[in-house]
């Protein structure tokens, strides 16, 4: 009989790890990447045939994580994105 996963177990945060950003579990794929991903139309296969040590289980567990703390993630999504930028623009010369 196959062991049964608890779906809660599939997405952590660790501080130190992708910037303390949930991830599914074992591996360095944060939720916004998965997000990022399926909002530009890649799909679930496509991104495990980028990323073959990833399973479906995991990608759709990013998804529910996300759904599930849609307002929260994307106010974290936008304050990743502006300090992703940040350094871009205090080197800009002009």
């Amino acid at each position: 009989m196959q062991t049964l996963t608890d779906i809660g177990t599939m997405i952590v945060r660790t501080p130190g790890t992708c910037g303390g950003r949930p991830r599914i579990a074992g591996s360095r794929i944060a939720v916004q990447f998965v997000v990022n991903e399926i909002s530009a139309g890649i799909t679930s296969e496509e991104i495990i045939e980028d990323k073959p040590h990833l399973t479906l289980a995991g990608i759709y567990a990013a998804l529910a994580y996300y759904y599930a703390n849609k307002t929260a993630m994307d106010a974290e999504f936008a304050a990743y994105e502006e300090e992703c930028r940040r350094p871009e623009a205090e080197l800009s010369i002009e």
